[in-house]
């Protein structure tokens, strides 16, 4: 599944940065290429409410779903669109209150937001959970459905997937999220890291392939799958990414999150998650850094990828993008965390976004979605 999501992600930014939904176009939630062209007017009256201005109401929140970018490549209809027309309604109701939002006045960035990128991929989630629960007989424990969401750094993806985990939260299934953040290594062990590769910017800091803890991976994610049952619990880990003044560490276990069973789907974020090594002889001639961090991803799959049964991987246009996005996350923790990380911290972190504004980055993400996850084939991967 390959969203192309491009308009999106510049709207995350229009408005600029620490303003509410309400004044620009940012998300905040509380605490913490091509419109489908078989979306056309169907036979939807049955769907509607019979008030005047509720079917007015309702008829243009329908037509304004049906022209959204998603809805072929993920198959829907003008027709199933009407027979569920409630619950999208709802849906959006739901993700309004998540975000302290009116429904009644919803900008129009809001409104894509909602209806033409959150809903939508619910939808796609909700289906491939029922496909993967029909491969089971009455009876059977049914693991949860692994989800892979692939996507630029700063992005929105971890919003985007807390949306998702609160909607399937508040309509009664169970769901669990883990970023590939959450498996970094712990301070010790990326200061041994990165003494073991002296003057590789690279590795100097947390976020390329080399510095997550693959066995603590492996062990979590396999606990997870295994949430088949009620009362089952489990605690999810959580990265401190203002520890040691931003350098980060692996959070207190004793302020990690439990998740209870039975589960109904995990959802597993990372910018890097289903990425494959490159040939040696193209990754030497981007930089030479670059040939452990591919050599490193050899190990990535078993660790990560052959976890998730469905993919969504978020395009952008335009990669550079994901540097200026970046230095906004940082910027945004210097204000919560109000650390001293401005000095040589800092620094050290441009030296390691500017890598990504050369074509590693690209060169990366084209060749993670020409090859895909294996044994997918191109339909499968993309919608």
């Amino acid at each position: 599944m390959v969203l192309h999501h491009q308009a999106f992600f510049l709207m995350r930014y229009a408005g600029g940065q620490g303003c509410s939904w309400i004044q620009d176009n940012s998300i905040h939630m509380h605490q913490n290429p091509n419109s489908s062209r078989n979306c056309r007017r169907g036979s939807v009256d049955s769907a509607f409410p019979s008030g005047t201005a509720e079917v007015a109401s309702v008829e243009n929140l329908f037509e304004y779903i049906c022209s959204g970018p998603l809805l072929g490549k993920i198959g829907l209809t003008a027709e199933t669109i009407a027979e569920s027309i409630d619950k999208w309604i709802l849906y959006g109701s739901l993700l309004c209150r998540l975000f302290q939002l009116s429904d009644m006045y919803l900008t129009d960035p809001q409104r894509k937001r909602f209806y033409h990128y959150y809903i939508p991929v619910f939808i796609w989630c909700e289906n491939q959970i029922s496909k993967h629960a029909s491969q089971f007989k009455d009876g059977e424990d049914i693991p949860p459905l692994v989800i892979g969401f692939s996507a630029p750094q700063g992005c929105g993806k971890t919003t985007l997937v807390s949306a998702l985990a609160h909607l399937f939260d508040v309509t009664g299934r169970k769901s669990a999220t883990i970023s590939i953040d959450d498996f970094y290594l712990t301070a010790e062990d990326q200061g041994k890291l990165r003494e073991a590769n002296p003057g590789n910017s690279l590795l100097e800091l947390r976020g390329n392939a080399g510095s997550h803890d693959l066995p603590f991976s492996v062990e979590t994610l396999t606990s997870l799958c295994k949430m088949t049952k009620e009362g089952m619990k489990m605690k999810l880990p959580r990265y401190d990414k203002s520890a040691y003044n931003g350098k980060g560490d692996r959070g207190n276990p004793s302020a990690w999150p439990v998740v209870e069973g039975p589960l109904t789907v995990i959802l597993f974020e990372g910018w890097m998650l289903g990425f494959k090594p490159l040939p040696v002889e193209a990754v030497r001639a981007v930089d030479p850094q670059l040939e452990i961090v591919n050599k490193n991803l050899e190990a990535y799959y078993d660790a990560w990828d052959k976890f998730v049964d469905a993919w969504a991987v978020i395009k952008i246009q335009d990669p550079s993008c994901v540097y200026q996005w970046r230095l906004q996350v940082a910027f945004s923790m210097l204000e919560i965390t109000r650390s001293s990380l401005l000095c040589n911290h800092l620094e050290s972190l441009l030296t390691v976004l500017k890598f990504h504004r050369n074509d590693v980055f690209l060169q990366a993400e084209i060749a993670m979605r020409e090859a895909g996850k294996p044994g997918m084939t191109d339909e499968e991967v993309t919608i």
